[in-house]
C-alpha cells in the first residue's frame, strides 16, 4: 500500500499514537461549516457537442473503473493470506488515484514536497487547489486530512476523511485514519466502529488488529 493507510501510520507514529458504520457527526472545526460535498465544476461542451469530462475525473475517463474496483475489493475481502491481500491493496491504491491531469499531478507533487519540508500551510493551499479542480480526488482529501492531523487539527482532519468515505465507503485507509483520530480524542466507541469498518473491508489489515482488540475490551468489556 502506498497511500491508503501508510500515510496515517506515519502521521500517527510521528505523534506517538499506537496503531494497533455510520459517518461521524460533523466536527466543529474551522472547516466544519463547509463540510458539505462540493459541487462539480460545470463541464464545457467539446467539439462534438458533448460535455467534456472534467480533468482528473478518473471514473469518467474509465467507464469500467467501477467494475474493476468492485472486483478488487471483493478479492481483498477473501484474500487467503497477508501477501496476496497486500498485492490486491496496492492495485486498489493505484485504481483509486486519479491521473491524466497535468495540473492536478503538478499540484499534488508540490504539496508532497511542501509536506516533506513541513510547510504544512503551503501544502494545504496546494491541496485546496487540487480539490477546487477535482473535488472527487480521494488522494487529495486523504493527504490533506493527514496534514491536518500532523498539525493536530483533528476536527478538520475528520471533516476531510468523511469526504473520502462519502465518496468511496470502502476506503479502508480513511476508516483507519478516522479510528486513529477518534481514539486520540477519546471517542473510543466511534474509533471501534471505524476500525471495524476498515477490517471488514481489509481483513488482513493487521496494523490495526491490536487497536481493535484494545478498543473492544475498553468499549464492550472482556468476554465472560
Amino acid at each position: 500500500m502506498r497511500a491508503l493507510f501508510a500515510v496515517f501510520v506515519i502521521a500517527a507514529a510521528s505523534l506517538g499514537v499506537q496503531i494497533g458504520a455510520p459517518l461521524l457527526g460533523a466536527p466543529s472545526g474551522a472547516r466544519a461549516q463547509g463540510a458539505a460535498l462540493p459541487d462539480r465544476p460545470a463541464a464545457k461542451a467539446g467539439p462534438s457537442g458533448e460535455a467534456a469530462k472534467p480533468p482528473g475525473d478518473a471514473a469518467a475517463q474509465e467507464p469500467d473503473r467501477g467494475k474493476r474496483l468492485d472486483a478488487l475489493f471483493a478479492a481483498l475481502k477473501v484474500a487467503p493470506d497477508k501477501e496476496s491481500a497486500k498485492g490486491i491493496a496496492e492495485r486498489i491504491d493505484i485504481a483509486l488515484t486519479p491521473s491524466g491531469s497535468e495540473t492536478t499531478d503538478l499540484l499534488m507533487s508540490r504539496a508532497a514536497l511542501a509536506s516533506e519540508a513541513k510547510d504544512f500551510d503551503l501544502a494545504i493551499q496546494l491541496l485546496d487547489g487540487v480539490l477546487a479542480i477535482s473535488p472527487d480526488h480521494l488522494d487529495a482529501w486523504n493527504k490533506r486530512a493527514t496534514i491536518f492531523y500532523l498539525k493536530q487539527d483533528f476536527s478538520d482532519a475528520l471533516v476531510d476523511l468523511r469526504q473520502v468515505v462519502a465518496r468511496e465507503p470502502r476506503h479502508y485507509g480513511a476508516w483507519a485514519g478516522i479510528a486513529i483520530i477518534c481514539k486520540e480524542i477519546g471517542d473510543e466507541k466511534r474509533a471501534l466502529e471505524a476500525v471495524r469498518n476498515a477490517r471488514a473491508i481489509y481483513p488482513h489489515l493487521d496494523e490495526v488488529e491490536d487497536m481493535e482488540k484494545t478498543l473492544t475490551i475498553s468499549v464492550e468489556g472482556r468476554p465472560i
